[in-house]
C-alpha cells in the first residue's frame, strides 16, 4: 500500500493480507524494490511466532515483476542452498581487488577487537570507545585521547540476522561517520565487505579498511535456547580465538543486566561466562565495570571464575552515561531502552573504554603473538 520508510539496503512497507495489514521488509538487492500497487509474496514466519526482533513480514519475491538476474561481480554465494541465496564478492575471494593484500595478511599488528554477544552492544561500546569526542566533534591538544578519533569497523557474524542490512543501527552508524565499514563474516551478508570467515573479516577490517579497532558481535536477532551451551552467543568466545590467533588483542565486552526477567540473565549472563570462561581458549582483557552498590559487587563476584583465563580489568564508569547519550542511534536491549537497563549498556561502554586506553598506552603495531606478550593462548 505504501512505503513506510527505507534505509541503505532496506524497504520497510505496509502491506494488505487477507488477514489485514501488516509491516513488511524488503531488500531491494535480493528481490527488488517494492512499489504501491505491486503484489508480494511474504514470509510471515516472524509475525505468527511473535518474534521480537523486527516483527515484520519479510517479502520473498515480486511476482509480477522479478529482478535481473546477478550479473556478478564475485563468487561467494552466502545463504548457501536456500532460495535467497545472494551471490557476493568476497574481499579475500580471487577475483577481488583486495585478494592480494589479504592472501599473505597474517596480522591484525595488535590491533584491539572487542567482542560482545549481542548486537545492541554495537553503539554502546562505540560511545565508551570516543568517550567525550565522538567523530564529528572538536578536539583539542589537551584531551586526554588526542588526535583524530580512531577508525572502527564492525565485523557482524551470523548468529542473527543475515543480512546486515536489517541493521538501522548499522546503517545510521556509517552515515555518522562512527564506523568505518562493516564486513559481514559466514554466511551473514550485505556488508562493506565480505569476506568467508571471521578470520578474514578481522583481516579485512585491519588492512584492507585501516581500521584502528574492530568490534565483533552477531547480527540482530540472538537466538537462545535456555541451555548452557544453545545460543548463537558461543561465537564470542570463538571471535575471542580468532582475534588472538592473529595478533589482535581482544576484549571481552560482559553481557550484564539488572533490567532481564530471567533470572540467568541478572547480574552478569551465563552466556558470557560459557562463552569466555569455557568457549575462548586464548587469553583476553575482560572489561569489568566498577558499577556502584550490592549489584555493582554480584558483578564482580560473579565475574572473578573468568580470572583463571583472562586479565579482568577493573573499568570506572564515571562519565559514560553521558558519552552514552551522545548515541545517533536509539540504545535498546530486549526492548528495553538506556535508563530500563542501565547496567548493561554501561558495561558494554566500559569496553570501548578499555579498547581506548590500550590505544593511547600501548603501540598499535605491537603484535600481541610475540614471545612473552599478553594476548597469546
Amino acid at each position: 500500500m505504501r512505503v513506510r520508510r527505507e534505509w541503505p539496503g532496506a524497504v520497510e512497507l505496509d502491506v494488505t493480507t487477507e488477514e489485514g495489514g501488516v509491516r513488511a521488509l524488503a531488500y531491494p538487492a535480493l528481490v527488488g524494490r517494492p512499489e504501491p500497487g505491486d503484489t508480494v509474496l511474504l514470509n510471515t514466519t516472524a509475525l505468527a511466532m511473535g518474534l521480537g526482533t523486527g516483527g515484520y513480514a519479510m517479502v520473498v519475491a515480486l511476482p509480477d515483476r522479478l529482478p535481473k538476474d546477478p550479473q556478478g561481480p564475485g563468487h561467494l554465494v552466502k545463504a548457501r542452498y536456500t532460495p535467497l541465496q545472494a551471490t557476493v564478492l568476497g574481499a579475500d575471494e580471487q577475483g577481488s581487488p583486495f585478494h592480494e593484500v589479504l592472501r599473505e595478511a597474517d596480522s591484525l599488528d595488535g590491533m584491539p577487537v572487542i567482542v560482545a554477544d549481542l548486537h545492541s552492544a554495537l553503539p554502546a561500546i562505540l560511545c565508551g570507545l570516543y568517550g567525550a569526542h565522538p567523530p564529528g566533534t572538536a578536539r583539542t591538544a589537551e584531551d586526554p585521547a588526542g588526535g583524530t578519533p580512531p577508525r572502527v569497523a564492525y565485523v557482524m557474524l551470523d548468529g542473527g540476522a543475515l543480512p546486515a542490512w536489517f541493521s538501522m543501527s548499522c546503517a545510521r552508524l556509517r552515515q555518522e561517520g562512527w564506523l568505518e565499514g562493516v564486513v559481514t563474516v559466514g554466511q551473514a551478508f550485505g556488508g562493506d565487505l565480505e569476506t568467508v570467515t571471521a578470520h578474514t573479516g578481522l583481516l579485512a577490517a585491519r588492512h584492507v579498511l585501516g581500521a584502528d579497532v574492530a568490534i565483533v558481535t552477531q547480527g540482530p536477532g540472538n537466538l537462545g535456547t535456555g541451555t548452557r551451551w544453545g545460543f548463537s552467543g558461543v561465537s564470542a568466545g570463538e571471535a575471542v580465538n580468532a582475534a588472538a590467533v592473529l595478533g589482535g588483542r581482544p576484549v571481552a565486552a560482559l553481557r550484564v543486566s539488572e533490567g532481564d526477567r530471567r533470572e540467568r540473565h541478572i547480574g552478569v549472563s551465563h552466556h558470557s561466562l560459557t562463552a569466555y570462561g569455557r568457549v575462548a581458549l586464548a587469553r583476553a582483557r575482560v572489561a569489568v565495570p566498577e558499577l556502584p552498590g550490592d549489584f555493582g559487587r554480584r558483578v564482580t563476584e560473579q565475574s572473578a571464575p573468568l580470572a583463571g583465563r583472562h586479565e579482568l580489568v577493573a573499568v570506572p564508569v564515571n562519565g559514560l552515561h553521558e558519552a552514552l547519550s551522545t548515541s545517533p542511534v536509539r540504545l535498546s536491549t530486549m526492548g528495553r531502552g538506556l535508563d530500563e537497563d542501565l547496567a548493561y549498556f554501561l558495561t558494554s561502554a566500559a569496553a570501548g573504554r578499555l579498547a581506548a586506553s590500550l590505544l593511547t598506552r600501548e603501540p598499535a603495531h605491537a603484535d600481541p603473538r610475540d614471545e612473552g606478550a599478553d594476548g597469546g593462548q
